[in-house]
Order: C-alpha cells, then structure tokens, then sequence
C-alpha cells in the first residue's frame, strides 16, 4: 500500500510561511547543493502529489514557468487537489478532488503504484490528514531561523499523534531533514 508523506520547509518556531502568504524568503538560508539533490532524490519516491487549494495555485503558479531537474518532475507528476472550490485544476496532470477526503486518500493509497503520495505545504490538508490518521511519515527541513510570526505548520486543534524518528541529516548551510514515521503511540 502507498504512504502518505508530508514534506514542508519549517523554522524553528515552527513556521512553513511567514506573516503573508507565500511569504517563503528563509528557504534561501538553507537551499542549495545538498537540499537541491535531496529534493530530486524525494522527487525520485513520489507517485502522486496532493495538495490544499492555496498551495496547489502557488505550486502551480511557480512551477509551470520554471525549468530544470525538479520543475520537470514537478509538472510530469499526477497531482490531486483537494478543495470545496468548483474551479478547474489547471497545472499539467492535475484534477480535483471534491468531497470526503478520507475516501479519496484511501482510493489513492490503494492504487497500483510503488511510489508514495506526498504532500508538500498544504497545512490545513495536512491537519486533517493527521486527524484522520493518514500520514505515514512527515519529513521536514529544519531552518535555522526564528521568524517571530507566520502560518504555522501544525495546528492547535488538540490532535496529539507520536512519530518515531527515522532519520536526521544536517546539512552544510543549517538546516537539518528530519524524517520521522507514525509510531503507534
């Protein structure tokens, strides 16, 4: 069965976006040559990409005009968009997803795939994915930079769920990946 994994830049108070949206300015302290590869080395396990409406339209935006390693495996990749929105999804391999989210998440971990369904940004999807027990593994690049203010990643909505650690890897400029998997406590 296919996993689901999140993925997000986040500073060490515990933001994935400043004070406005898309304001992402500290990614520039950590990107570089090693976050780079290890970006295309993800890029290498995932199957689907599943994305909230707002981070779905700001991915969109962004990759569609970019060139290069990643942004092709980013506009090549099936992406699903979750939203109460009618609108269309226009990204290259793109549709939408309306309704109930579990069913949806459930039919795309079933599917005959070897590559996993990640989740980049999307705070508020990934909220409802942890309430709803489906993340198998959250991975994080950890700035080294306290914003003082922004959109958190994780919400205060009283959802306590354990994660084991898998991995730590500190990188030249910083930041440091972390990986950890849903523990049964």
């Amino acid at each position: 069965m296919r996993r689901i994994v999140t993925w997000d830049l986040m500073t060490l108070d515990g933001y994935f976006e400043g004070a406005s949206p898309w304001s992402l300015d500290f990614h520039t302290v950590v990107w570089g040559e090693e976050l780079e590869a290890y970006s295309l080395e993800q890029l290498d396990e995932v199957g689907t990409l599943l994305f909230g409406r707002r981070t779905f339209n700001g991915m969109a935006e962004h990759w569609s005009n970019e060139t290069g390693a990643i942004a092709d495996r980013m506009n090549a990749v099936e992406k699903f968009v979750a939203t109460r929105e009618g609108r269309a999804a226009e990204w290259s391999n793109s549709r939408i997803l309306h309704g109930d989210i579990s069913e949806h998440v459930a039919e795309l971990k079933a599917a005959d795939d070897k590559k996993d369904i990640f989740v980049f940004g999307s705070a508020d999807l990934t909220a409802t994915l942890l309430k709803r027990e489906a993340v198998d593994e959250i991975r994080l690049c950890l700035v080294p930079i306290v914003l003082g203010g922004g959109n958190p990643l994780f919400r205060d909505d009283g959802i306590r769920k354990g994660f084991r650690l898998l991995e730590a890897r500190p990188f030249k400029s910083g930041g440091v990946l972390l990986r950890y998997a849903r523990s049964e406590t």
